[in-house]
């Protein structure tokens, strides 16, 4: 017979077992369990199944993936933007939700903020300085029942790479404003709250590029403090598959080329996967990519395995340079969601 001591030491080493495997739970659960352990803001996701991913910047305008900041704010000049236009476009398609890129890799806030001038504000061309993107974009969406997320670039290594030339004796920005030098998390601390206070309820802040320049507790804190703000507002890290980092497991592009980049067939983790209308790799619309919208059949059948497997599947469209998305990739998103109705979508 064992001692009393012996008993409590074995009993404490099955909690802690128990702990340990508590934690895991949700990621290696069979799929009933997996289901049963998420929150209802992740199974809410699930059931939104489409959504419309939108990049659009000053890249747009000066022919880049990932612009630098050193661009001049002069050349953002859409001349007939429509956010509205954005919104019906999604909802042809049967888009549940929409993502807007309100930072990337130039540093431009879409919105006014109080951390620098290196921000809407600056875009002079573009009502006279006075405009909101990111207003335009939630009263649009949100008019036509269509959730909204904000897609925010952390800071990163971009320069010299898909058409970011640095130029001469300039020091990198590394995606972020020149008043974020020294403190990115102090400026994505404040420019969270912006977005997290001044445009209502946000369904999804997605953000790329998470765990490059920031520590792993500056990265958790930042996550906190969305949901601190929106307990509500799911995040997605890119390319994370880890539920300490993220909400929601990332799948990024060109999944749809590559059996391995897609969710497992047993996949029980709410997820999603993202890619573009087009089969040349581009995010923002530059000219000439029409030529390479993928088919409607190919979309659906990529969003079906998507949803089959416990993803959403989230579609860059980019605008153009008039601010609109152009007549070819209206046309098949519409083909997109005739496809889908007639298969009982």
């Amino acid at each position: 017979m064992k001692s009393p001591k012996n008993w409590f030491i074995i009993a404490l080493l099955l909690g802690l077992v128990s702990a340990v495997c508590a934690q895991d739970a949700v990621k290696s659960a069979p799929a009933a369990d997996a289901a049963q352990a998420r929150t209802p803001a992740q199974a809410e996701f699930l059931n939104w199944k489409f959504g419309l991913f939108l990049h659009f910047n000053i890249a747009t305008f000066n022919g880049q993936e990932w612009a630098n900041g050193y661009e001049d704010p002069l050349t953002f000049t859409p001349t007939n933007l429509d956010c509205g236009q954005w919104a019906e476009a999604a909802q042809a398609a049967g888009m549940k939700y929409a993502v807007l890129t309100v930072k990337h890799t130039e540093g431009y806030p879409l919105w006014d903020s109080a951390v620098t001038t290196h921000d809407i504000t600056a875009f002079k061309n573009f009502k006279n300085g006075q405009g909101d993107l990111v207003r335009e974009f939630v009263d649009a969406f949100r008019a036509r029942g269509i959730k909204v997320g904000f897609y925010y670039c952390a800071p990163g290594d971009f320069d010299n790479r898909f058409g970011n030339t640095l130029p001469t004796n300039q020091p990198s920005l590394h995606g972020m404003p020149p008043d974020a030098q020294g403190d990115y998390a102090g400026c994505m601390r404040q420019q969270f709250t912006e977005l997290l206070t001044h445009y209502g309820p946000v369904d999804l802040l997605w953000c790329d590029q998470y765990r490059v320049k920031l520590k792993a507790k500056e990265w958790a804190d930042l996550k906190a403090l969305i949901h601190q703000f929106q307990p509500n507002c799911l995040v997605i890290a890119n390319n994370s598959h880890k539920l300490s980092e993220t909400d929601i497991y990332s799948y990024e592009y060109p999944i749809y080329k590559n059996e391995k980049g897609y969710p497992p067939v047993t996949n029980a983790i709410p997820s999603e996967v993202c890619d573009t209308i087009v089969d040349c790799g581009n995010w923002f619309w530059q000219p000439g990519v029409d030529a390479h919208l993928r088919s409607a059949a190919d979309i659906v059948g990529v969003l079906k395995k998507c949803n089959d497997r416990q993803a959403n599947y989230l579609l860059d469209v980019g605008p153009d340079r008039t601010g609109r998305i152009d007549a070819a990739a209206v046309k098949r998103l519409q083909e997109i969601g005739e496809l889908r109705r007639a298969q009982g979508e």
